[in-house]
């Protein structure tokens, strides 16, 4: 009887994450003043491996333009773009989640990348053509933990 609970269980999470569709980076749609009102993915982003995401230099680097006394452990914080402390009491989560798919929505003159958009800026290496910085679901999971700085 416990094997049967415990495959029902399992097939229902299988299930859930099976039928969660990603929305494709052309088919974002974004309301007023950029935001992204839904999630790209229909998961729940994961604030642990947000903060990885954050801080790895290959990949979100949000470090190289962004103060996070969070993250103090970590060397060589930027100073172009404004401080994070606090971003979770200064933008909600639709804000947030349209300035990380694509910043230049919000701030139309930003040197912030996009991280879900196929363009991104006019010399990108070849090998990075039509493709984004981030899946959908690691910018869900940056977007759980920026929603974790109050």
């Amino acid at each position: 009887m416990r094997s049967l609970a415990i495959a029902s269980i399992g097939a229902a999470i299988f299930a859930t994450s099976a039928f969660a569709t990603e929305v494709a980076p052309d088919s974002v749609t974004f309301g007023e003043g950029g935001t992204v009102a839904t999630s790209l993915t229909g998961v729940a982003g994961d604030p642990a491996s947000g903060r990885k995401l954050f801080a790895n230099r290959k990949l979100g680097n949000c470090l190289a333009c962004h103060v996070n006394s969070e993250m103090s452990e970590q060397q060589f914080h930027g100073e172009i773009g404004p401080s994070l402390d606090g971003v979770a009491s200064r933008y909600d989560e639709a804000k947030l989640r349209g300035i990380l798919v694509n910043s230049k929505m919000s701030f139309e003159d930003t040197m912030m990348p996009s991280f879900y958009r196929l363009k991104n800026g006019a010399r990108t290496m070849k090998k990075f053509e039509g493709k984004t910085i981030l899946t959908a679901q690691q910018l869900e999971d940056v977007l759980a933990y920026l929603k974790t700085l109050k």
